[in-house]
């Protein structure tokens, strides 16, 4: 027998999410949902207004099955509840950013550089990390079986501060 083909598979992407949120996410309409949802607090209507600026003519009642999936998986909350005319409204949002955009094909051969002068002021930062949390994330891996569980707790903290450094100043940085 011949080898045709063999290649090295090297890492160049984390995607920190589970099994429920991955479900969640194999819906175009369920993306568009959260990409509605950033930063707005909107009822089932409302989405289902939004939704159909952008193309997406779907019934209120499957919509309203989209909002249970996300919300189920932990990716939309209630935000707020308010009475109307005797009845209650839903008010949903999300701290969840779903950036959707394709990177350019020649992106790892333009950002190869900086992508390694990164990642050594990255490894800086995650030994940092390490000394200050390293015994809280070593106590909450010996409670988990995962193998990777504290490579995992690692991505979310940067995962989320660097979501917060983009939240607080990120346009910014982009303007600099």
């Amino acid at each position: 027998m011949s080898t045709l083909l063999q290649k090295e598979i090297k890492i160049s992407k984390i995607l920190s999410t589970n099994a429920d949120q991955a479900k969640a996410l194999d819906d175009t309409a369920r993306i568009k949902i959260l990409q509605i949802l950033y930063h707005k607090q909107l009822a089932t209507e409302q989405i289902v207004e939004e939704l159909n600026k952008v193309g997406y003519k779907k019934a209120t009642t499957t919509i309203r099955h989209h909002i249970d999936v996300l919300k189920n998986a932990g990716l939309i909350e209630i935000v707020k509840m308010e009475e109307v005319r005797g009845a209650v409204m839903k008010y949903y949002g999300t701290s969840v950013r779903v950036m959707g955009t394709k990177l350019p094909a020649n992106f790892e051969a333009e950002f190869s550089k900086t992508i390694a002068d990164t990642s050594v002021k990255l490894e800086k930062v995650m030994k940092n990390i390490i000394e200050s949390a390293g015994s809280k994330i070593k106590k909450k891996s010996s409670k988990n079986t995962e193998s990777n569980y504290e490579e995992h707790i690692m991505m979310e903290i940067v995962n989320r501060a660097m979501a917060k450094v983009f939240e607080n100043n990120g346009q910014l940085i982009l303007q600099k």
